[in-house]
């Protein structure tokens, strides 16, 4: 594997009251892309935050790139790329002035206008940015990311707001800088983007990361088994359902029931049996193999997305 080019080691910080980091610790590689995946609030973005050095940590250790992001100043700032989860500039700016003025920050520049052709942004060079779509913005936030020739790139919830289809335009820009072996840190608090585009994911959740690994790894954890998914006509004991054959954990979430089976066919038959006994009918039944949530589900008890 290749070295570490992102260190973090205990990493604490708070707000008043609220503890957001509780000693987050992991390791980013060269060329890899890494994902810190959880609900909002977990302490993602103040992670990203403190790595990109505009936050201070209470407590803990980072490098990046073998800098610390608070003591090293303009080299630092030399090493890496950020895209925020909200990019604001001036609205009378157009897109090839946005590029120079960006690309005069530095002394490792990228062509303006090579990156203009990369991200289909040629024939809105002259454009102001006011006038850019939601999805042009977000082109544009990547392509002044990268105007530098970042070492490391931040990506905070680099897809949030954005329609499906800009979503997997967004998705499929990404996968060209993995083919590259950029290195890449991404928040995320959606499973198909962590399990489409991270090589290793960190679930993170209360300020606390609490499973580590590649998403096929972590997967792994609910290995053998089937996640089946139904919402009935009423509702029923969520106890009742775990006795069912071949089910090995059964939760209820707000009108439907995840069911994880080891034999999903004999499950699915002794719940019709039930439903008939008990004068109940379903109402949506989903079946599809563990994902990332699974795993969530599992270690807190609840959706990723609650």
């Amino acid at each position: 594997m290749s070295p570490a080019i992102v260190e973090v080691e205990n990493l604490t910080k708070r707000y008043d009251a609220v503890e957001a980091l509780r000693g987050v610790s992991f390791q980013v590689h060269e060329g890899e892309v890494f994902g810190l995946l959880g609900p909002n609030g977990a302490g993602k973005t103040t992670t990203v935050e403190i790595l990109e050095g505009l936050r201070t940590p209470d407590s803990g250790r980072v490098t990046v790139c073998g800098l610390d992001p608070q003591r090293s100043g303009a080299s630092f700032q030399q090493e890496i790329g950020a895209v925020l989860q909200s990019t604001a500039l001036p609205e009378k700016l157009r897109v090839r002035e946005a590029l120079k003025l960006f690309s005069s920050f530095y002394k490792r520049r990228r062509d303006p206008g090579e990156l203009l052709r990369r991200f289909g942004l040629e024939e809105k060079r002259h454009t102001l940015y006011a006038q850019l779509s939601g999805g042009q913005k977000q082109r544009l936030a990547l392509a002044l990311a990268l105007v530098n020739e970042p070492r490391v790139l931040f990506l905070d919830e680099p897809t949030a707001g954005l329609d499906a289809q800009v979503r997997r335009d967004m998705y499929d820009i990404i996968e060209e800088l993995q083919r590259e072996k950029k290195t890449i840190l991404l928040t995320t608090h959606y499973i198909e983007e962590a399990e489409r585009l991270c090589d290793r994911v960190a679930i993170i959740d209360h300020g606390r990361v609490i499973a580590l690994g590649s998403p096929r790894e972590l997967k792994q954890r609910s290995a053998g088994t089937t996640r089946i998914e139904v919402r009935l006509a009423r509702p029923e004991s969520d106890g009742a359902l775990c006795q069912l054959d071949a089910v090995a954990d059964c939760r209820a979430f707000e009108g439907s029931y995840v069911l994880h089976s080891r034999r999903a066919p004999q499950t699915l038959v002794a719940l019709v049996k039930h439903l008939e006994a008990h004068g109940n009918q379903l109402s949506s039944l989903e079946i599809a193999p563990p994902s990332l949530e699974d795993v969530f589900l599992e270690l807190t008890g609840r959706r990723l997305r609650d």
